[in-house]
């Protein structure tokens, strides 16, 4: 008769300290264990280790516990033996192959209501959770400021119930508390991301340039009124395009300078364009704003291309008309697929981010969709929204840990 496979699950719990698992697992190097799957995690110089090992079927298990269970008396920890049924363990193995996914939580603080309210859903969505990582920085408690950010990371298994049901939740969790909640499938792609393409207006700049335009021109309440309902949705975005530039007919050249001079940048832009450079993404701005002020953009954060609407000049004033294509909804979508097919980067590998309707048509092409600060109506039908915190927080999603940032 076969002897039976014998599986043992090891949990060793701490203070941790070098060399603590070294000497665990020579222990079992010298009975020539098999590891089945091994996991540690760290947190606040605590160490939480689980190995799930096969004793050798020449070997009994005895000496193998009672030698691991002397070295953690030496080493001051606790050790604790399980041992799995083969049903167990062939149960357990079956479970491999199932949908994995990547929920991040991204807020200026993270509070335990927020894992809570997560989980709770997760749950209800018969999902298990395999892992939750903290991915933002140490946060010292007399530093945190406006500027602070919090991001954890859960690594989830398994099937969604209903992911229509599960994604409203995350979003009504998400206004009600103040944070912000990402659901990714965890493949191949999220961690092969290479072109980043921005929106200008209310993404980059914390500003919509025609309005300032406007302002100085003395149309302000005009145009605003219009950009509003184009942002809305309300009206087509070409049309309101036009209405909006022919008030601006005679507007000095200078006044575009000064402006673009005091552009104010989004919090975070900054750092995320120096780290996309820094590991060699390509990045672009499709806006439906105006090349000066794209251009500008350009030169200050070293982003590859610019595509936006040209206004017509004529002896430094404006004339009221444009040049060329209107970049609107429908343009930035296919903009984006054409810089992806000449740099050779798959849809997959793409991320948009925008804040308004006229952005949701590159959002829902890209590989990662992020609506920024967006309208109700934006939010609800992009893939992801960022509304708590900067623009660098879009690394978290991206797969970027702090320490890959600074």
């Amino acid at each position: 008769m076969n002897k039976q496979h014998e599986i043992i699950l090891l949990n060793i719990y701490g203070n941790d300290k070098p060399g603590l698992t070294s000497s665990l697992t020579q222990i079992l190097a010298n009975y020539k264990v098999n590891i089945l799957d091994i996991g540690q995690a760290v947190i606040h110089n605590n160490l939480d280790l689980g190995i799930l090992f096969e004793v050798p079927t020449e070997s009994e298990s005895s000496p193998i516990l009672k030698d691991l269970l002397f070295k953690g008396y030496e080493l001051g920890i606790r050790v604790k033996f399980t041992p799995i049924s083969e049903k167990e363990y062939n149960l357990w193995v079956t479970k491999q192959g199932k949908g994995r996914y990547i929920i991040t939580l991204v807020g200026r603080i993270i509070s335990a209501k927020h894992i809570a309210e997560v989980t709770g859903i997760v749950y209800k969505q018969q999902l298990n959770i395999d892992k939750i990582t903290r991915v933002s920085g140490r946060i010292k408690l007399t530093e945190r400021t406006k500027g602070t950010k919090a991001c954890v990371e859960l690594l989830v298994r398994g099937t969604p119930y209903n992911i229509v049901e599960m994604k409203s939740n995350f979003l009504t969790i998400a206004h009600d508390l103040g944070v912000d909640i990402a659901f990714q499938e965890d493949n191949i792609y999220r961690r092969t991301r290479r072109l980043v393409c921005f929106d200008m207006d209310s993404t980059l700049v914390q500003t919509e340039v025609i309005d300032e335009l406007a302002y100085k021109a003395g149309v302000g309440d005009a145009v605003s009124k219009i950009t509003e309902s184009a942002m809305r949705g309300e009206i087509d975005f070409a049309e309101s395009f036009k209405q909006r530039i022919a008030l601006l007919k005679g507007l000095d050249e200078k006044i575009m300078i000064q402006i673009a001079e005091n552009l104010p940048l989004t919090e975070g832009a900054e750092r995320l364009f120096r780290t996309l450079k820094k590991y060699g993404f390509k990045t672009a701005i499709l806006s439906g704003g105006f090349t000066y002020f794209g251009k500008y953009l350009q030169n200050k954060l070293d982003i590859d291309y610019v595509f936006a609407n040209q206004l017509e000049i004529v002896n430094g004033k404006l004339t009221g008309n444009y040049l060329g294509d209107i970049v609107d909804g429908a343009k930035k979508a296919e903009l984006l697929r054409n810089i992806a097919f000449k740099e050779d980067i798959h849809l997959e590998q793409t991320v948009a981010v925008g804040d308004g309707s006229n952005d949701l048509p590159m959002l829902n092409i890209a590989g990662l969709g992020i609506a920024f600060h967006a309208k109700p109506l934006v939010k609800k039908n992009a893939q992801h929204a960022i509304s708590t915190t900067g623009l660098d927080v879009i690394l978290y999603l991206m797969g970027f840990r702090e320490r890959d940032i600074e």
